[in-house]
């Protein structure tokens, strides 16, 4: 290799691209210009680059950052308030009137501790759906984080906006304001087709292809709602979209539990991505998404945490380890959701869900450096045969040691350096104390 130069190089790793067909380079090294991947390969061939900064891999994992194409962050606030209920018992009976009390401070510091806590667990980018969503776009901005954020519409009243056309009306400000930013995209995102009119779910897929970005519904997650649409419509959830022409390539289906052989093939059909939010519908006793019927058929998958209220973290290397086993034991099958397949849902898969695998979900030269590094000298990832194997089955997400989000250093060693973390959880301990204060039923652990 000729003499050349970089911002960055990341060096002594093994570097897991996770472009198709390319096998871990061990003793690798990745240089990073500007907010782009420049170059990888092996370690020697980089002994003459010239570089602003060199980090060393220590002989752990270089990968590209976890994309969790589902969750609700600002919910950190509500980690624990109401855990053992039904779905439907959790939502009207708990959140959505904690919910109803929210404004754009509390979203915002809650999203910060989401942040703080993703970065901290490999994650480099979210796909968020709630209130107040500038709010967490300012925080995802702030903390250095990729985010696709929408805010949240339904038939009923907002406690941000109001009426319903003032929510289309919001969602249109969100798109100009943050159009061509570097790390956020605006999402439209209408909750489900059992809280949103047919009319509001046709506007809602017109403005999202007028702007070419995705649009993201919760889209059967539990036999009631399937229950629910069908005797409204006199179809399942997924039957219920494809005939009103909802069905698209940008559609991101959130959770999809509950699946008929009709509705898979529907899916395929019209290109649509699903996130699997597997720890989640564990939670909530909401069932087991057919994955592996899903994947067979050709349906992209991503994962997803779900909020902190129904998970109750945001580490999808939890999540991808629980959507492994869960599969396996679901079909009796120990093949189904290889330690491979379920890597790519966290990292491409997930990338291409929110239409970002031009940018993410790989490294690979001329992509944003959106990457994370393993320590894996710990006694539970001693000793490593396969590195993807031990991603799946052995680390967790506090075995992230590095984080590079878009060129830029925003965690090194452990130490989080685009926010204040003390003073962000300690934001959150004031939210806490005052939904406590207003919930007589709640008590402060000592």
């Amino acid at each position: 290799m000729t003499l050349n130069s970089a911002d960055l190089l990341v060096t002594n790793g093994t570097v897991i691209t996770m472009k198709p067909g390319e096998a871990p380079i061990y003793n690798g090294t990745l240089a990073i210009e500007k907010d782009k991947i420049s170059a990888i390969g092996q370690s020697d061939e980089f002994s003459n680059w010239k570089t602003l900064r060199k980090i060393n891999a220590g002989g752990g994992i270089v990968m590209p950052g976890l994309v969790n194409t589902h969750t609700h962050a600002a919910m950190t606030c509500f980690r624990g308030l109401a855990d053992d209920l039904p779905l439907m018992t959790w939502l009207n009976d708990h959140i959505f009137p904690a919910e109803s009390k929210l404004d754009y401070e509390k979203v915002y510091r809650g999203t910060l501790l989401a942040c703080a806590e993703m970065i901290r667990n490999g994650t480099t980018c979210f796909c968020d759906m709630y209130l107040f969503e500038d709010a967490v776009a300012q925080a995802a901005s702030k903390a250095g984080v990729r985010a696709v954020v929408g805010e949240v519409l339904y038939d009923f009243p907002s406690p941000n906006y109001g009426p319903i056309a003032q929510g289309f009306a919001y969602t249109k400000m969100l798109i100009d304001k943050w159009k061509n930013d570097p790390l956020i995209t605006i999402a439209v995102e209408p909750h489900s087709p059992y809280l949103c009119a047919p009319e509001l779910l046709k506007e809602a897929l017109t403005l999202s292809q007028a702007h070419d970005i995705p649009m993201v519904v919760h889209i059967s997650e539990a036999q009631s709602e399937v229950d629910e649409i069908k005797k409204r419509h006199g179809k399942t959830p997924v039957g219920f979209l494809a005939d009103k022409g909802l069905l698209a390539a940008n559609l991101v289906g959130c959770h999809c539990v509950v699946l008929t052989e009709a509705d898979i093939s529907l899916l395929k059909r019209h290109d649509t991505k699903v996130s699997h939010c597997p720890e989640s519908n564990m939670k909530l006793a909401s069932g087991i998404a057919p994955i592996p019927k899903l994947l067979k058929a050709g349906v992209c998958v991503g994962l997803g945490t779900d909020g902190c209220a129904s998970n109750n973290n945001l580490d999808l290397f939890a999540e991808m380890e629980t959507a492994a086993k869960l599969h396996k034991v679901s079909t009796l099958d120990p093949t189904v959701l290889d330690a491979a397949t379920v890597l790519k849902m966290a990292t491409l898969d997930g990338a291409k869900t929110l239409g970002l695998d031009d940018k993410i979900g790989s490294l690979e030269p001329g992509k944003s450096a959106d990457i994370i590094i393993i320590d894996t000298r710990k006694p539970h990832l001693t000793p490593m045969y396969n590195p993807v194997s031990h991603l799946v089955y052995a680390a967790r997400g506090s075995d992230v040691s590095t984080s590079i989000i878009n060129g830029r250093l925003v965690m090194e060693d452990g130490r989080l350096l685009s926010l204040n973390l003390e003073r962000v959880m300690g934001d959150v301990e004031n939210i806490a104390e005052e939904i406590r204060s207003t919930n007589k039923k709640l008590r402060k652990v000592p």
